[in-house]
């Protein structure tokens, strides 16, 4: 009879030694199929003529979908976020004290220039006219007495009856009755004036925020609180920043008199909400942002800005003309740059690398490395390498979104077909 240890000990080395094939068959299985540093690098020349054949090679070929690169205007924006800001703020108070006995208007409400809000009690103030319009009236019937009298010493003096000193006197006190008949007409006007205070009249066009004071309220005159503040939203203004890495081309197109195009979008940045145009910049740079102060102004017909919403800004700061456009989704990014997966005929990808420029998110600028009707892959591209066979099940004949555009869902879609109709009358 075996004995039981022994036969598990006489086991134990060959498990030992089929486990360490397994292993090495692994190994070499992983380094037969591994990209070569050639077809990672990506370069036509060293496409693996000869070379290891890489994962999916006994695959057969890879579905891809394709899309062509097309030639056309792609605007350059800066984007920012800004503050929209009322054209002009009134915080509209009273200039004489008081109490509120009407009030005109509704919360809300657009008003024009002059229109009357409210009116303090004018009781005190009429009573204070009419004592400023008496002693002016004694004043200037005690003026006209002296003025007779001296027209009589004038008479008397050319007679040789009284002494130059009289006249004089009475010359004198006709001066000071006139000085004083100007004091009484300043004090005429003051009461009037203050008078006409009492009715509060809005100093500007625009639209009533809430009411801050009640009916009856005793008002101060220049009181901290405000009866109600008044802002113009028609226009309006937003205000942003931009780096000063990026003011160039806004600077040179600005100070050449163009009108530089300013959209304002919402929070999320999907609708845009007003068009309007850059108006005015700061004279300096914040040193400690390094950042310099931007105004738009827009119309705001509809009033979809609000005085102190967060709006998302893009600046056409330039277009560039009859540029090469790539889908950006087709773009790769490896160890030697950029490079994008180019149909040769009808099966078959070859690398090619690119210099990007500027892009919008769904397109890019190509600057070299691609032609127009070339066509890129845009889905597929984790299982290809230079060189790989491919299947196209969906030659999508629809050309990119036009640059500048960001739309969602269904609306993205019809886009694209009706870009694709273009392009291919284009072509």
């Amino acid at each position: 009879m075996v004995d039981q240890p022994m036969l598990s000990r006489s086991r134990s080395p060959r498990r030992w030694l089929v486990g360490l094939l397994i292993l090495l068959l692994a190994a070499a299985l992983c380094w037969w199929l591994w990209p070569s540093p050639a077809a990672q690098k990506g370069g036509a020349a060293a496409g693996g003529k000869g070379g290891r054949p890489g994962f999916g090679a006994f695959a057969g070929p890879v579905p891809v979908r394709v899309e062509p690169a097309i030639v056309g205007d792609f605007p350059v924006y800066l984007k920012a976020l800004g503050t929209v800001t009322a054209t002009n703020t009134v915080n509209v108070r009273s200039r004489v004290g008081g109490e509120l006995v009407k009030v005109n208007f509704h919360e809300g409400q657009k008003v024009k220039a002059g229109e009357l809000l409210a009116e303090i009690d004018p009781r005190s103030y009429q009573i204070a006219l009419q004592q400023a319009e008496g002693t002016l009236a004694q004043n200037q019937a005690q003026l006209k007495n002296a003025q007779l009298d001296l027209q009589r010493y004038k008479g008397l003096y050319a007679e040789d009856s009284i002494a130059k000193q009289t006249l004089d006197t009475q010359q004198a006190l006709v001066g000071q009755y006139q000085g004083t008949i100007k004091t009484n007409q300043a004090a005429v006007g003051d009461a009037k004036l203050n008078l006409d205070f009492t009715r509060i009249r809005a100093p500007i066009s625009g639209r009533l925020g809430l009411r801050q004071l009640d009916l009856g309220n005793l008002v101060a005159a220049n009181d901290a609180t405000a009866l109600v503040v008044i802002t113009q939203t028609q226009p309006i203004t937003v205000a942003f920043t931009l780096p000063e890495s990026e003011l160039n081309a806004v600077l040179a197109r600005y100070r050449s008199g163009a009108q530089l195009p300013v959209e304002a979008w919402d929070r999320s940045d999907i609708k845009q909400q007003a068009l309007g145009v850059l108006r005015s910049l700061d004279n300096q740079i914040d040193t400690t942002t390094g950042t310099l102060k931007f105004k738009a102004y827009f119309e705001n017909q509809d009033e979809a800005l609000f005085p102190n919403q967060f709006v998302n800004v893009r600046l056409l700061a330039d277009t560039l003309k009859g540029v090469v456009l790539a889908p950006s989704a087709a773009i790769q990014f490896g160890t030697d740059g950029s490079f994008v997966y180019v149909m040769e005929g009808d099966n078959r990808v070859r690398i090619r690398k690119l210099k990007l420029g500027a892009s919008d998110g769904d397109l890019t600028v190509v600057s070299e490395g691609l032609a127009k009707g070339e066509r890129v892959v845009l889905e597929g591209t984790d299982r290809l390498r230079d060189g790989s066979d491919v299947e196209v099940v969906n030659d999508s004949a629809e050309v990119p979104v036009t640059p500048g555009q960001h739309l969602q869902g269904q609306d993205k879609k019809e886009a694209s077909a009706v870009n694709g109709a273009q392009g291919k009358a284009g072509a």
